[in-house]
């Protein structure tokens, strides 16, 4: 795996990027190194691989057995106390990785505490963070069918835009190729302050994936049952109503990620050209989201129908998107099941992005999320890889395909 130093700027030829169009998934996602303080009889944990960076690394990897690892690229930025075992773990997993070693600083550390009602997470960082952003990726990682970006919603507007202005400049117009964008929110600022925020970045991604509580947040509520102090299922369907309405004319999806509840898929309806690219489910009823308003520009709304020779709409061209509407359930029944959650909707994000790169559904791509994220959470830390004599891998004893269908079967 090669390193380049911070200030490297890569000119890209159009022969490097035939070169590099194999990869599918890059992560703005930090590598931490966690010290984990569990509720006790639990003993705590320290240099525990983690941080956004690497668990979306391992969602889309756990889905790409080699060779198909090498199309999951992430940045690892190592401080002079970078623990050997973990470049030894990173190293065995055969990614795309881009290693970059700083003897003048410390690796990104943080503090996480469990315990409390729902197991509730607080973190805090131990030594300064190490942002990644657009002008860090090499060519290769740029060309990426897809991207999980975790940050405020201005910070994600800046980085779909710098990223698009550089594979625009990049790429001959003929060639170029919108990527995927996945955003998690910050949990820091899911608030209703950020709400405006929030609907102006919508449209610049294809999912927004904040949990049950960020959405909460940026509707000033707590997203709780009155009565039974659980999640509300309603209240999360609620705001995503609330917030796809607000938007009718855009193309975007939510999937809120709501621990034992499962996650909630949700994306306006409308129209579409054949060939589409749809669900392969089966849908029983038409999802299609957004009714007409006197504030509708009816001309844009109509603009790019296809019309015939004679000016009237070719009617056999068009299709209605339904939309989605649907609950997929947690992987796990038991709770007990759930060792530890640090990395879940993390790992969830990075099998749900390597899904849609790789042109699945957003059911299908949750349904890959829902069960990357069960290998996350069974122990703490990072799975164990391991190769049978076939070559065929296993994640904690298990054949990812064979969980993927046993689960796909459930449902």
């Amino acid at each position: 795996m090669g390193s380049r130093k911070d200030s490297d700027a890569p000119e890209e030829s159009e022969q490097e990027l035939e070169q590099h169009a194999g990869i599918d998934f890059v992560t703005f996602g930090m590598l931490i190194l966690d010290d984990i303080e569990f509720a006790p009889p639990t003993p705590s944990r320290s240099n525990v691989l983690g941080g956004a960076g690497a668990y979306a690394a391992l969602g889309a990897r756990l889905f790409s057995p080699p060779p198909l690892s090498s199309t999951v690229g992430w940045i690892v930025d190592q401080g002079s106390d970078f623990p050997p075992a973990v470049t030894a773990l990173i190293d065995s997993w055969g990614t795309g990785a881009v290693m970059r070693h700083d003897p003048d600083r410390l690796t990104t550390r943080g503090w996480n505490g469990y315990g409390g009602a729902g197991d509730k997470r607080d973190f805090k960082y131990l030594t300064p963070k190490k942002r990644i952003t657009t002008a860090d990726l090499p060519p290769n990682l740029l060309q990426s069918k897809s991207f999980h970006l975790i940050c405020s919603p201005t910070r994600c507007q800046e980085l779909v835009t710098s990223i698009i202005a550089r594979r625009k400049e990049a790429s001959p117009p003929e060639t170029y190729t919108k990527p995927v964008f996945v955003w998690e929110p910050v949990p820091d600022l899911c608030t209703p302050d950020e709400l405006l925020n929030l609907t102006n970045t919508l449209p610049l991604v294809d999912v927004c994936s904040p949990n049950h509580s960020e959405l909460a947040g940026f509707m000033g509520d707590d997203g709780l049952d009155p009565v039974t102090g659980d999640i509300s299922t309603r209240a999360i369907e609620r705001a995503c109503e609330q917030l796809l309405d607000s938007m009718p004319l855009q193309s975007f999806a939510i999937v809120v990620r709501a621990a034992h509840k499962g996650c909630y898929v949700v994306k306006n309806g409308g129209r579409k050209r054949r060939p589409g690219g749809g669900s392969k489910s089966t849908r029983k009823k038409n999802y299609t989201r957004g009714g007409l308003r006197p504030d509708i520009d009816m001309t844009a709304l109509l603009a790019d129908l296809i019309r015939d020779e004679d000016g009237l709409v070719v009617r056999d061209e068009i299709e209605v998107d339904p939309g989605v509407e649907r609950w997929i359930p947690a992987y796990f029944k038991d709770s007990k099941e759930v060792v530890d959650p640090t990395g879940g909707g993390n790992t969830f994000l990075g099998g749900l992005a390597v899904a849609l790169a790789r042109a699945k559904s957003y059911e299908e791509a949750a349904v890959w999320g829902t069960v990357a994220a069960s290998f996350a959470v069974q122990q703490v830390g990072m799975p164990t890889l391991e190769r049978q004599d076939d070559g065929t891998e296993t994640w904690n004893g298990s054949v990812v395909l064979d969980r993927l269908h046993e689960f796909e079967a459930r449902l």
